[in-house]
């Protein structure tokens, strides 16, 4: 079978989907793969697929763009003439999935978030719907991260509850993220892996380790990920106050992982945050919003949950994390783990996927 695989940028697919691949690609399917050149595309070409640059504007509501991307999407399915096609992220899904329809090709969605268009009600919001119900009106599945997300699709009646397949997000791997002795001295050492953007609750995040600070709280926070939009200045103030040390994009998180002694994410909105289930597979707490996406990878005893958007929340949970002995902490990362083998386990993940490609 000749499979195409549409999606937005090489890090989310190569990071979270290289075992879907990988396990496609060993049962003898061909493996196109649709989107921007990037430094892990050339991986994914070396294990077997085949690549065909597809420029996107990821953030932006441009419709000359997105028209482009849509007339690609045509050429691409009018050439290689895929068995089914497979789509990751808002556009590729939209646009992707209209495509596929017009052509007549089987194909399969992955609800990965909403975005912010789904944030507030609104003409965008009424107008992402429409799409989306156009886009999806012909799809064989439409997988899931979190139930939240297909509720909302199902209230929308954009997708009929027998298409859809809820899944444990991407799923983790637990050989890749092995747990790791939990650190024991220095200071506490917070994490924050991902884009430094409003959305993920970087604002807060930082003012509540500015209060924490202030405070003489010994800990500081470890951030990995590039800035789309500009917290450089926020992010130098960080660092010059002592509580804030930058690494910027990492491709291997595991040795920041294993030096931390708390994962934090106070993100807005999720599809199912890989982050948390990485930092959880390897023995790491976690502290997180009580939201979809973020919620599911805490289990009772294992992190705890902050309410999104709120400084005053997410400060007293670190505070909080902060006052606990080590052998606390120790056996909230040990819950974590065995949470994560229980429930998001790569391996069961990708043979559902499959189970509903196939």
């Amino acid at each position: 079978m000749k499979i195409l695989i549409l999606a937005n940028n090489d890090v989310g697919l190569y990071q979270f989907r290289r075992k879907l691949i990988e396990t496609m690609l060993q049962q003898g399917h061909q493996v196109l793969i649709s989107l921007p050149d990037g430094p892990l595309v050339a991986p994914l070409v070396e294990k077997g697929c085949t690549f065909l640059d597809t420029p996107i504007d990821r953030r932006g509501l441009d419709p000359v763009k997105d028209l482009r991307l849509l007339s690609r999407y045509l050429s691409i399915l009018k050439e290689h003439r895929p068995d089914l096609v497979v789509t990751y992220t808002i556009k590729p899904n939209i646009y992707g999935g209209m495509a596929c329809r017009m052509k007549k090709i089987p194909y399969a969605i992955n609800i990965t978030g909403l975005g912010t268009a789904f944030q507030k009600e609104g003409l965008l919001r009424a107008f992402v719907v429409r799409l989306y119900r156009t886009a999806l009106k012909s799809a064989k599945v439409v997988f899931f991260e979190n139930a939240a997300n297909r509720d909302l699709f199902l209230r929308e009646k954009i997708v009929p509850r027998s298409k859809c397949r809820l899944l444990s997000g991407a799923g983790v791997d637990l050989d890749h993220f092995a747990p790791v002795p939990y650190p024991t001295d220095g200071p506490t050492r917070f994490l924050f892996v991902g884009r430094v953007m409003k959305e993920k609750g970087v604002d807060e995040l930082f003012a509540a380790m500015e209060q924490l600070h202030a405070r003489g709280a010994d800990c500081v926070l470890d951030v990995l990920g590039l800035h789309e939009e500009d917290y450089a200045e926020a992010i130098e103030k960080g660092q010059q106050q002592g509580w804030l040390c930058y690494h910027g994009y990492q491709k291997d998180v595991r040795p920041f992982i294993e030096k931390a002694h708390c994962f934090v994410l106070p993100s807005y909105h999720e599809g199912m945050a890989n982050t948390n289930l990485e930092c959880a597979a390897m023995g790491r707490p976690l502290i997180t919003t009580d939201i979809p996406g973020c919620r599911e990878a805490v289990t009772q005893g294992s992190g705890i949950l902050c309410k999104p958007q709120n400084t005053d929340s997410l400060f007293s949970a670190m505070d909080l994390f902060l006052h606990l002995p080590t052998e606390a902490r120790q056996a909230m990362g040990l819950t974590g783990r065995k949470h994560m083998e229980g429930v998001f386990d790569k391996v069961k993940v990708v043979q559902a996927t499959m189970d509903a490609l196939i």
